[in-house]
């Protein structure tokens, strides 16, 4: 499995990555998370175009998918009922989904690891009913922080994984 960055030509493949992992979500416990078609085709255009949308890919097969970037994101400002592990420059990732034929894979640790190893700063994400989430991030390293709140309001859980 190779990480690499996506293109306009792969929207399609993200796009249905995406409806899978509104599917699975749902199945699992987590209907309120990415509702409303989130992340709508302009954010996923938007990301893509700000270079800052990858994927984890295998022979061609595109098995998942993530934003990530480096710098501030204003819902990280604000932690509650907890803090950041430090303040130091970080990396986010947002919006990761795997593949549905590709669960148990290692996909989302790769992914992980990759922004990881280009920062070793990392914070995310995740809604409190997203629990394979937040499995996948303490098996990973990430710690849970506390609370952020998103734009509209809703609550997340913020994890950080530092060196």
């Amino acid at each position: 499995m190779m990480i690499k960055r996506a293109e306009i030509s792969h929207f399609e493949a993200v796009k249905e990555i995406y409806d899978g992992a509104r599917r699975f979500m749902k199945e699992k416990g987590n209907p309120n998370q990415w509702i409303g078609g989130y992340p709508q085709d302009q954010v996923i255009f938007d990301d893509i175009k700000e270079k800052k949308l990858f994927l984890c890919e295998e022979n061609g097969e595109i098995l998942g998918v993530f934003c990530c970037f480096f710098g501030n994101d204003p819902t990280y400002e604000k932690i509650f009922d907890g803090e950041w592990l430090n303040d130091r420059p970080y990396a986010v990732i947002h919006r990761i989904a795997v593949a549905e034929n590709a669960h148990g894979r290692g996909v989302a640790s790769l992914c992980f690891d990759y922004a990881f190893g280009i920062c070793g700063n990392v914070k995310i994400d995740t809604h409190k009913d997203n629990i394979p989430m937040q499995r996948a991030l303490k098996k990973n390293g990430f710690t849970p922080c506390g609370k952020i709140y998103l734009k509209n309001g809703d609550e997340r859980i913020a994890f950080q994984k530092s060196k």
